[in-house]
């Protein structure tokens, strides 16, 4: 009989668990990006070489057609090959935003490689930078104040 109510405790248990997780889908936190691009190499020099992203090794069977960037400490970006449509992006619509250390350093930087970027002041008073990728996915800069 004590078994029989100890399984009966358990089975409860499990099924209570099981019904809570089912009511959320339990996001914890962003991982990763995935853009497709029409020339890997370029993507890949500019997200390495230009942005200063730390790379990360894909599998040798993936190296042709794919780039894995880390943005921050578990965050990435990842570049697929074979984007054969046009990315119409402005700063109004579709983007993504990441944080740098000073937005003057990064404007700097910007305009002594003769980036492309288009500078504005939001609302709130935040200064913010957008540039185009090399297929124009167009990437947010803000100052990072924590």
């Amino acid at each position: 009989m004590k078994k029989i109510l100890i399984l009966l405790f358990v089975s409860m248990c499990f099924w209570w668990k099981c019904t809570i997780a089912q009511d959320k889908i339990g996001i914890l936190k962003h991982n990763h990006i995935a853009l497709q691009v029409a020339d890997i190499q370029a993507s890949a020099k500019f997200y390495g070489e230009v942005l200063q992203l730390e790379r990360i090794e894909v599998p040798d069977n993936l190296k042709a057609i794919r780039a894995w960037f880390k943005i921050g400490n578990d965050q990435q970006i990842h570049l697929l090959a074979g984007r054969t449509q046009p990315v119409v992006n402005d700063r109004n619509g579709s983007h993504y935003a990441i944080f740098v250390a000073s937005i003057a350093e990064a404007e700097s930087y910007l305009k002594k490689r003769q980036l492309p970027f288009h500078k504005q002041v939001r609302f709130d008073g935040v200064t913010q930078i957008y540039l185009p990728d090399p297929d124009g996915y167009l990437i947010e800069l803000n100052e990072w104040k924590p």
